[in-house]
Parts: structure tokens; C-alpha cells; sequence
């Protein structure tokens, strides 16, 4: 694509942003920064927190994923429904009756002081990963669309990204990231759609036909029952998709902290249900798309990138569909991207602020501007991560994202289901030890799969993991008196 035309993209793109910013961060202080003042709406909100989850990731990478799963993820993705069901009639009513700001302020209540700072350092931790990962993949795009032409290095376009994110939602926070992140959220959305319109005209056919390409092609395939050893199996999926959705959204401080600036528990749930089920059409449209790509591609003769992720991007700005499919793509790809790496940067402030700094005992001035220092530096910490992400490199980046989720939330999963579901009381000091001792025997056990178990580990290891710390927990616990 023309370098000046993305450059100008890029450009307009951000004036809007900011603008949104500006008007949405007048007079605001850290309520309006971290809740919104409990006054966002639930509609708004539930779009813009489809783009959160989606993010860069799925835009990308789950029409290239369709190569290796096929329609496989649709077994994941009804585990993600229940698993909103569960968040919406559990996790919700027990965040709203505690009127939390930080939701790990419940591990201080249940457990201890240990606990707490536990639970909030594993959130960051898993947050900067993911947060980075996602931003990786625009970052990468871009790079290839625009930078290496400038000979703007992939490092100084990292750092750039992350600042302008930076920008503008350091005024408003929570109170202007509903109303950018539903913004994002419908221009990806009419990217996609648009780029299936097009594929379909160069192939010269209609909608009906296309479906059919679609559920002839070898990737439609969406159940797997008979092999138990697979990735892939029903049963492996459909529980990962429940336990990935209860921590990666009911345990994450980044999507709750949407959820906690509605205006009541009913509208939370009713936010929580409607974007909970508006996930499985939008994720077919995903796999529906990578399965055009894949066809368009070989009805053209294009060879096959080496990488999965690359698939969508080489398409669309390759040249080989019309401009309006391009300039689409880098709109839909940073918005994408962004809708998630704001909210993220939120709410990494808002922890560390709450849970680490106890910033509600500062006055209102102090706690402001420590909380500014705070936001500016998780944009660094951010891009720094970016830039090693460049550096490993990585196939398939929504992998990498739900294997690590595997590992730094499933402490969280073992803590929140041992404090919900038991009344024992349990030895404050050895929650550390525990949080950190799991991920390494699930580690060990991930990594001797195939010749202790006969199959490999797939997103299940996040189970296993909540289960080593639940059986710690109560090892290091006694019956309430």
C-alpha cells in the first residue's frame, strides 16, 4: 500500500481518537478514570468489549488459526458462553455487593494481604504479556505497510504505538475507553464484512455459494469426538473455552473494570450475556473469512506465507483486492489492537495504583499525578515487550496468548474458586509460594505430556494449574470454627 496513505490513516485515525478523549476526559478524576463514575452505558459498553476481547489477536490471527483447527474453535468458543453465563450469575452480583474498584480486593477479604498482592501481580503480569502480544501483531503489519519504507525501525514504531495509546487515555481512562473501544469494534467489524464481499466478487460468487465453499472445504469440521489424545478433542475445547472465559474476563481486572462502571448489577449481566453471545457469530464470521482467504488464494495462485498470521494482511495489502479492502484491514487491524491495548493499560494502572500503592489513602492531587506516572510507565513496559516479541518472533500469536493465559491464570482460577466454593480458612503467607510452584509443576507435567500421558497438553494446562493451587490451598487450610 502507498506509504502516505497509511501514514494519512494513521494520522486521521488518531486526531479522532484523541478528539473522543478530549471530550470524554473533561473534569475527570480518578473515579472517572477507573469507573467511569458507574455511569457507562451497558450497550455501549458490551460492543466495545467485544472489540477487548477479540483484539489484534483475533483479527489476524484466527482467520490464519482456521489453517491448523479449522472450525474446531467453535467447540472453544461455546465454552466461552458458559463460561459468560458463569461470570454473568456468580462473579457479577459478588463485585457488585462489595462495590469493588480493584476486583482482588476480594483475595484481601477471603484471605489475607498476601493473597491480594498475589492475585493483582499475576494480573499484571499475564495483562503486560498479553497486552503486548496483541499489539505485537499491528506493530508487525505496520511495520511491513508503512515503517520499512520510512527505514523507521521496528523498535522506534513499537515505542510510537504505545505513546499514542498513551495519550489519549490518560485524561478520561475507563470513561473515554467505552465509547473509543465501541468505535473500534464496529470498524473492524465492517473490515472484515467488507473483505468477504470483495473475495466473493473476485471469485464471482454470490452469498449463497460462498457459504458453500465454505462448508465444502476441508477446515469445515467443527467437532472433534473420536481422538481423546487431540487438542482439539470436544471435551478439551468446550471446558478450556468455560475456564479461559471465567479467568481471561471474570478474574481479569482489564474487561471487570468495564463491567464495575455500569450503572447496576442488572445492566452489568445484561452486558455480560449480550456480548457473551454476540462472541459466536462474530468468531464464525472470523473463521469464515480465513477459509475464503485460503481459497481466494489458491484460486489466484498465491503462494502460502510462511507464517499463519500473515495470511489476512498479505491479502488484503497485497494488492490483490481492491484499495478499499486495504485501507479497511489497517483501520480494522488498529482498531482491533487498540480496543484491547487501552483498556489494558487502564487497567494495569488501576491496579497497580489500587492493589500495590493503596493510592486511596493519598490525597486527591498526589494520587492523580502518581497515577499519571504510573499509566506512562506500563506504556513503556509495554513497548519494551513489543520489542521482544519482535525479536523471538512467533507462528501463531493467539496460541502463544491462551498458553500463557494457561500458566499466569490459573493461580487466580485455584484462588477465586477455593475462596467461592469452600468456608476453610487458609495460611495467608503460603499463597506466594503456591502461585509460583504451580505454573512450574504444570510446566513440568506440559513438557512430559507425550511420554508420561501418550498425548500433548493443550489449553486444559490453565485446569491443571487452578487445580494444583485449589489442592494447596486446601493442604494449608482448616475447617472455619
Amino acid at each position: 500500500m502507498n506509504s502516505v496513505l497509511v501514514l494519512s490513516l494513521l494520522g486521521v485515525y488518531f486526531v479522532v481518537l484523541i478528539s473522543i478523549s478530549v471530550i470524554t476526559g473533561r473534569r475527570a478524576d480518578n473515579e472517572s478514570f477507573f469507573l467511569g463514575n458507574r455511569r457507562s452505558p451497558w450497550a455501549v459498553v458490551a460492543i466495545g468489549m467485544v472489540g477487548a476481547s477479540l483484539s489484534g489477536v483475533t483479527f489476524v490471527s484466527v482467520p490464519g488459526y482456521v489453517t491448523s483447527v479449522g472450525f474446531t474453535y467453535m467447540q472453544m468458543v461455546a465454552g466461552f458462553f458458559v463460561g459468560y453465563i458463569v461470570i454473568a450469575h456468580v462473579l457479577l452480583p459478588l463485585y457488585y455487593k462489595m462495590r469493588l474498584t480493584s476486583i482482588y480486593t476480594y483475595l484481601e477479604e477471603r484471605f489475607g494481604q498476601s493473597s491480594y498482592r498475589s492475585g493483582a501481580i499475576l494480573f499484571q503480569a499475564s495483562k503486560v504479556v498479553g497486552a503486548s502480544a496483541r499489539l505485537y501483531l499491528m506493530t508487525v503489519v505496520l511495520q511491513i505497510a508503512l515503517f520499512n519504507e520510512l527505514r523507521v525501525s521496528f523498535e522506534v514504531t513499537a515505542m510510537v504505538l504505545v505513546l499514542l495509546i498513551w495519550l489519549y487515555t490518560f485524561r478520561g481512562g475507563i470513561k473515554t475507553i467505552i465509547w473509543t473501544d465501541a468505535l473500534q469494534t464496529i470498524l473492524f467489524l465492517v473490515a472484515v464484512v467488507v473483505t468477504i464481499y470483495h473475495i466473493g466478487h473476485q471469485l464471482g460468487a454470490d452469498g449463497k455459494t460462498l457459504v458453500r465453499y465454505v462448508t465444502e472445504s476441508e477446515f469445515f469440521k467443527i467437532f472433534e469426538f473420536k481422538d481423546w489424545r487431540s487438542p482439539q478433542h470436544f471435551v478439551k475445547q468446550f471446558l478450556s473455552g468455560i475456564f479461559i472465559t471465567i479467568v481471561m474476563t471474570g478474574l481479569d481486572q482489564d474487561m471487570m473494570q468495564k463491567n464495575l462502571s455500569c450503572r447496576s448489577l442488572k445492566e452489568a449481566k445484561r452486558n455480560m450475556l449480550s456480548y457473551g453471545f454476540a462472541f459466536i457469530p462474530v468468531n464464525l464470521l472470523f473463521l469464515t473469512l480465513g477459509t475464503l482467504l485460503v481459497i481466494f488464494m489458491r484460486h489466484q495462485g498465491i503462494a502460502m506465507p510462511d507464517r499463519a498470521d500473515d495470511i489476512y494482511p498479505v491479502i488484503a495489502t497485497g494488492g490483490y483486492l481492491p484499495l478499499s479492502v486495504g485501507v479497511l484491514f489497517i483501520l480494522g487491524l488498529m482498531s482491533a489492537a487498540m480496543s484491547s491495548a487501552d483498556s489494558a493499560l487502564t487497567s494495569l494502572t488501576t491496579s497497580f495504583t489500587v492493589d500495590i500503592l493503596r493510592i486511596d489513602g493519598f490525597n486527591t492531587s498526589r494520587a492523580k499525578k502518581i497515577r499519571m506516572i504510573i499509566h506512562l510507565g506500563f506504556a513503556l513496559l509495554v513497548g519494551l515487550v513489543i520489542i521482544i516479541f519482535g525479536a523471538i518472533g512467533q507462528d501463531s500469536i493467539i496460541d502463544t496468548v491462551y498458553t500463557l493465559a494457561g500458566y499466569t491464570y490459573g493461580p487466580l482460577l485455584g484462588l477465586y474458586a477455593f475462596g467461592l466454593f469452600t468456608r476453610r480458612k487458609v495460611r495467608d503467607g503460603i499463597v506466594p509460594w503456591l502461585a509460583i510452584l504451580a505454573p512450574v509443576i504444570t510446566g513440568i507435567i506440559d513438557f512430559n505430556s507425550q511420554e508420561w500421558l501418550g498425548f500433548v497438553l493443550g489449553y486444559e494446562k490453565l485446569m491443571l494449574n487452578g487445580a494444583i493451587v485449589f489442592a494447596g490451598l486446601w493442604m494449608f487450610s482448616t475447617a472455619e470454627s
